[in-house]
């Protein structure tokens, strides 16, 4: 079997993947400082160390009654350890009193222990004798019921590598330790290049023939999704001069560039060609196997990949996922994590036989239903330039290169989008 470009045969998703990784050479991207509040999904330009211990002092995680541990062993509901009240911790600030041997002092959820404490009884497990003393119906060890000074972080511990993509979490972490402002990369910028003589703006009338932009919208929140900062540069005929000035013009201020429609095989076919002669070392590969998506195109031009789309939508979002994604991944300074996304994928049951045919990788869009506490994953069946089949569906179930597809009530890998 020969590919689009008359070689030997279509390549594999991993090999025309690494292709493109293996010819893009290590840039750094530009950083910027940030507040936090604007950091939410940004990728860190710099390691953060912490400037201070988190908490700064030992503090309850109870109601109760800061104490010295060795006052309560041995405490029980029938023999309770006797203790006298040397006062209560106001919220908010240092303690005014140290305790003695024999003292408990009233302490709030988040108060911090006094000198001579170290850990906190449970209010439950106290009975007030009267307002100076109380009786504890239950041993604490050290440490129990309280977080340590630097417990949680300590200073100059590394938080953050370069690289990581911060959560709402690590925004809290920063936070509390006082760090308001943070350096990170810029987000690449990714132009989307539509073409097709039939493709009008969504907001104008269609006549018979034509069809409204639909794979660019998809694209820009796609890419915005994964970190990148998508460029809408229009709709062009197929017209190659039209389309090589866009392209170049892409290249010069774009980290990557989109071209959607044009990898068909066809006389209209002119994406691998402009790629080829705008550039080096051009077109890696043309044609893969994977379903939908088999025509896609993949070059690099002076370190800047470009992509050659299908026109169909799910096609342009498995190619997305399978190809796009991890470059933008790579050109956005993200560290590598094979277990990123493992929390997208769910398992379940396949609902029905799907086949497959040996030789391609094969992805079938499915939406999840919960049938007596087991979850099935519906096969969405449709021609890949059905926009429906996407909107219908919670994910991707993957059928492998040579596997001839799946039957009724087997386990399979939901991938959710």
């Amino acid at each position: 079997m020969r590919d689009m470009l008359g070689r030997e045969e279509v390549i594999s998703v991993e090999k025309a993947l690494q292709l493109v990784l293996s010819n893009i050479s290590p840039v750094s991207p530009p950083e910027k400082k940030l507040s936090i509040e604007d950091s939410y999904k940004r990728i860190l330009s710099r390691d953060i160390f912490s400037p201070e211990d988190l908490p700064q002092f030992a503090r309850s995680t109870v109601d109760g009654f800061a104490v010295n541990s060795s006052d309560t062993f041995g405490a029980t509901e029938t023999f309770p350890a006797y203790l006298n009240v040397a006062g209560e911790i106001s919220m908010g600030i240092m303690p005014a009193f140290d305790l003695k041997k024999g003292e408990a002092a009233k302490i709030a959820t988040g108060g911090m222990l006094p000198k001579g404490a170290d850990s906190v009884v449970m209010v439950e497990h106290v009975q007030h004798i009267d307002a100076r003393m109380i009786e504890v119906m239950k041993p604490v060890a050290p440490c129990e019921n309280v977080i340590m000074a630097g417990e949680d972080i300590r200073k100059n511990d590394l938080i953050f590598m370069k690289g990581h993509r911060l959560r709402p979490q690590d925004i809290g972490a920063l936070a509390g330790l006082g760090i308001t402002e943070v350096l990170v990369f810029e987000r690449p910028k990714v132009s989307i290049i539509s073409t097709g003589d039939e493709i009008v703006p969504a907001n104008c009338p269609v006549n018979l023939g034509q069809i409204r932009d639909v794979n660019s919208f998809n694209l820009a929140g796609l890419i915005a999704e994964a970190g990148g900062d998508p460029v809408k540069r229009g709709i062009f005929r197929d017209d190659y001069n039209v389309l090589r000035k866009v392209i170049e013009e892409s290249l010069r201020d774009s980290e990557m560039v989109l071209i959607t429609g044009g990898s068909s095989v066809g006389t209209k076919d002119m994406t691998a060609k402009l790629i080829n002669d705008i550039g080096e070392p051009g077109v890696l590969f043309h044609g893969v196997s994977i379903k939908p998506g088999k025509p896609m195109i993949g070059g690099i031009i002076n370190n800047k990949p470009l992509f050659g789309l299908p026109g169909h939508p799910a096609a342009i979002t498995v190619c997305f996922e399978q190809f796009i994604e991890p470059v933008l991944g790579r050109l956005s300074g993200l560290a590598e994590n094979v277990f990123r996304d493992r929390k997208r994928i769910v398992i379940a049951k396949i609902s029905k036989n799907v086949s497959s045919s040996s030789g391609r990788e094969d992805h079938i869009r499915v939406s999840l239903e919960e049938r007596e506490g087991e979850i099935w994953a519906l096969p969405i069946l449709g021609k890949s330039g059905l926009i429906t089949t996407l909107t219908k569906a919670d994910g991707i179930v993957v059928i492998p290169l040579r596997k001839l597809g799946l039957e009724q009530g087997e386990t399979v890998e939901v991938r959710l989008f």
